[in-house]
C-alpha cells in the first residue's frame, strides 16, 4: 500500500457534462475557482481542460488556457498545474455508406499541434494519450498513432515538462513502455491508468493489477475509474501502491442522486485515504516526490 498519496483533481474534462451538472466549471474564472476549491480540500495536482464559454464544449484555445494559468499563478494557490494535451484527436467517421465523409464535429490535428499551449505556457505536467480508441458507442474514434506519439513525447521532453501518460488499455501501456525504451521519455514520466472509458480497459481489478505489474519499478502512477467506481478506485489505487484521481471529469456524483463539487470529491478521497492509515501529500511534497522541473 502507498503510505504517501498524491491527489489529482480532474477539474472538468471535455465531455458534454455541463448540461448534467451546474458544478462543472466552464469559464476560465470558474475553472480557476474550482481548482482553488480542490486545493483547499487537499488536492496537490489539478488536471485541467478548457471549454468554449459560449458552447460549453471542450476547446483547444490557447487564450483560455492562458487565462486559467494566469489566475492560478496570481493567487496564493500552489497547486501543480497539469494541462491536457489530448484535445485535437477526435475523428467522427461518416455514415456507413460514406465513412470517409467525416462529420463536422471532427477535430483532428497532428501530435505537435496539440502541444501549442504546452509550448507557450510551460505547465509542470501535461498529458499524452498513448493510443487510439473507439470512444463510446457511435462513430467517434480518438486518434493517437505511434508516429504522433513519438513526435509529441520527444517535444514534451525537450520542453522540460513532465509527461503524464494516459493509459486507456493494455496496448497503450505496452507502447508507452516502448517509448521509454527508445529514450523518448524522461525517467520521471508518470502513468495514469484509466478504466471504465468505453471502449478501453473496463473497471476490473484483475486488469488493474495486471497493468500495475507491467510498470517499471519506482514508477509514479495513478489509477482511476469512471462514475460510481471513482471513489472505490481511490482505495484500490492506494492499496496497490498508486496515487489517486477524482474530479468532475470522471464522475459527477458524491453519492446516488447527489451532485458533487470538485472540492467535495477531494474531501471524500482524503477521508478514504486517511482512514486507511495513509497521509496526503501537499503540492510542495508532491513536487519533490515526482521530481518535477526545478526540484530534481
Amino acid at each position: 500500500m502507498n503510505q504517501d498519496v498524491i491527489i489529482t483533481c480532474a477539474i472538468n474534462g471535455a465531455a458534454d457534462t455541463a448540461r448534467r451538472s451546474s458544478h462543472v466549471p466552464i469559464t476560465p474564472e470558474q475553472i480557476a475557482n474550482s481548482v482553488v476549491e480542490a486545493w483547499h480540500a487537499g488536492a496537490a495536482i489539478a488536471h485541467i481542460h478548457v471549454r468554449d464559454p459560449e458552447t460549453t464544449q471542450g476547446s483547444r484555445r490557447v487564450d483560455l488556457y492562458a487565462e486559467v494559468c494566469e489566475r492560478l499563478r496570481a493567487s496564493d494557490c500552489d497547486i501543480i498545474i497539469n494541462l491536457t494535451a489530448g484535445m485535437g484527436g477526435d475523428l467522427y467517421i461518416g455514415p456507413e455508406e460514406n465513412p470517409t465523409a467525416f462529420c463536422p464535429e471532427t477535430d483532428l490535428v497532428g501530435g505537435l499541434e496539440r502541444l501549442i499551449h504546452i509550448e507557450q505556457l510551460k505547465p509542470e505536467i501535461c498529458t499524452l494519450d498513448c493510443g487510439s480508441l473507439n470512444f463510446g458507442d457511435n462513430n467517434l474514434v480518438y486518434v493517437s498513432t505511434p508516429d504522433m506519439l513519438r513526435l509529441a513525447a520527444a517535444r514534451i521532453k525537450e520542453l522540460g515538462v513532465t509527461v503524464e501518460l494516459e493509459i486507456f488499455d493494455t496496448g497503450n501501456l505496452w507502447f508507452a513502455l516502448q517509448m521509454m525504451k527508445e529514450g523518448l521519455l524522461d525517467d520521471n514520466a508518470m502513468f495514469q491508468l484509466c478504466q471504465g472509458i468505453p471502449w478501453g480497459a473496463p473497471p476490473n481489478l484483475g486488469i488493474l493489477k495486471g497493468m500495475v505489474d507491467m510498470l517499471p519499478a519506482n514508477t509514479s502512477w495513478t489509477a482511476f475509474a469512471l462514475g460510481r467506481n471513482q471513489l472505490p478506485w481511490v482505495a484500490q489505487s492506494a492499496l496497490l501502491g498508486g496515487h489517486v484521481r477524482v474530479g468532475l471529469e470522471d464522475n459527477l456524483y458524491l453519492e446516488k442522486g447527489v451532485l458533487a463539487t470538485n472540492g467535495q470529491l477531494v474531501e471524500r478521497s482524503v477521508n478514504i485515504i486517511e482512514n486507511m492509515g495513509a497521509r496526503i501529500l501537499s503540492p510542495s511534497e508532491a513536487r519533490q516526490k515526482l521530481r518535477l522541473r526545478g526540484t530534481q
